[in-house]
């Protein structure tokens, strides 16, 4: 659905008044396009003395094109800012970030990228801790600030996974990550000597065969054809009912098409049988379907509470369960959830949603270990208000709230969950573990 007050903003009557009078002027997100350049400008690169990363920082920003400067330059305007905080192990040397960012963050151009990079909390012991903790402090309060569709971001990357953060670091400050903002992502150790770097990183998927469910339409058939770009075989699963849909996006993409009901007893069996017979087995498996039965829960039928819970949890579950006893995922495959803000802030009127989704934030927590066991990961994302047939259907005012209170003023698209799915999905996020990240434009709600 088209955001019809962001169009006004772009009208001749819509540019005089919203300065006037001081309402919300999103900004046109710069989304990815191929072959496009990964910045708008260069990128200026800093680090608080004894950084570990900055070296190579430098070296991965300059492998993915990007100008790298690291002394400030009159008049210029920078792609992005990065600074390297592994370095502070004391909250007195917090003060290295003020004075990085201080003269520069002005200089920041439209849908310009901020990224700070650090180590775990959790890795590190009394005052580094605690300085380490207080960047997440930082990073969100600057992404609140920022204008023009500028974004920032905080990625803890482990001691010795310092090479195996690059698909991170491309992922935050290209386009791909348009509705991404203010998000604390952590890059660990495992994987980091066996995961493939791609030989193109415009096709990192090639010649692997991903499964995405819910795919006829809205965020699945976009995922569907994210993954295609980045060359994977697609196979698009609905149910029977979204037949005709799901055949258009699986022929618009070059993939199969399979009708299964994933809530039927026999459905993973199915599933397992099929892949291992059509494809010899699967690489990544995106838990995508999912629905929605709204009621307070004082009126919510129990019908409607049963529903959403199994489609939306037991079901995925019970599918992992069958992949991974029968090894249908492959060596280094990829398992990536998709839960919503519901599951973080709650929802009124979604009691059953929001369990649903907050118990994918816990199927990401228990099977993470597990699959590390065998250089797999699994992973989810958290989208806030995204243009969808779903998001159409609610009440004006609640809409227009639901786009505004953000930092980014304004929905997302489709595609925004798909591009953060495809980093998780690329062989090189070997080292991307257990995270769920927020595409939601740092939506004011929830955190």
């Amino acid at each position: 659905m088209a955001d019809r007050y962001q169009q006004f903003t772009r009208t001749p009557v819509g540019k005089f008044l919203v300065p006037k009078l001081g309402l919300p002027n999103p900004v046109t997100l710069r989304r990815y396009r191929p072959g496009q350049p990964a910045l708008d400008g260069p990128a200026l690169l800093g680090a608080a003395p004894g950084g570990r990363l900055e070296k190579s920082l430098k070296a991965q920003l300059a492998d993915a094109g990007i100008e790298v400067l690291s002394t400030p330059a009159d008049g210029q305007r920078y792609g992005a800012l990065v600074f390297d905080a592994s370095g502070i192990t004391d909250p007195k040397q917090l003060r290295e970030m003020y004075l990085f960012f201080h003269p520069v963050i002005r200089k920041i151009g439209g849908c310009g990228r901020v990224l700070v990079v650090g180590t775990p909390p959790e890795l590190a012991e009394g005052r580094e801790r605690i300085a380490q903790r207080a960047l997440e402090g930082f990073v969100r309060s600057v992404g609140k600030e920022l204008k023009r569709g500028a974004t920032a971001q905080l990625v803890y990357v482990a001691p010795g996974a310092e090479e195996a953060a690059e698909s991170t670091v491309r992922f935050v400050l290209s386009a791909k990550s348009a509705f991404v903002d203010a998000q604390v992502i952590r890059v660990g150790t495992q994987g980091v000597l066996t995961a493939p770097v791609p030989e193109d990183w415009e096709k990192p998927l090639a010649g692997k065969v991903a499964l995405v469910t819910g795919a006829s339409r809205g965020i699945g058939a976009s995922i569907a054809e994210v993954f295609a770009r980045d060359g994977a075989h697609v196979v698009a699963l609905d149910i029977p009912a979204q037949g005709a849909d799901l055949s258009a996006v699986a022929n618009k993409v070059g993939g199969s098409a399979l009708q299964l009901d994933i809530t039927a007893a026999d459905a993973p069996e199915k599933l397992a049988a099929y892949l291992k017979e059509r494809h010899g087995g699967v690489d990544v498996v995106v838990h995508n379907a999912g629905i929605t039965r709204d009621k307070t829960l004082g009126n919510l039928t129990e019908s409607g509470w049963d529903s959403v819970l199994t489609v939306n949890l037991a079901a995925q579950l019970a599918v992992n369960d069958k992949l991974l006893a029968d090894k249908v995922l492959r060596d280094n495959g990829r398992i990536i959830g998709v839960s919503s803000m519901a599951g973080i802030a709650g929802n009124v009127g979604q009691t059953n949603y929001a369990t649903s989704k907050a118990g994918v934030i816990g199927m990401i927590d228990d099977t993470a270990p597990k699959l590390a066991e065998y250089g797999g990961t699994i992973n989810a994302v958290a989208p806030g208000f995204i243009e969808t047939q779903m998001t159409a259907a609610i009440p004006l005012f609640i809409r227009e709230a639901g786009r505004r209170l953000s930092s980014l003023g304004q929905g997302g698209l489709p595609v925004d969950v798909a591009e953060t799915i495809a980093w998780y999905a690329n062989p090189a996020s070997a080292a991307v573990n257990g995270n769920v990240v927020r595409v939601c434009g740092q939506a004011l709600l929830g955190a």
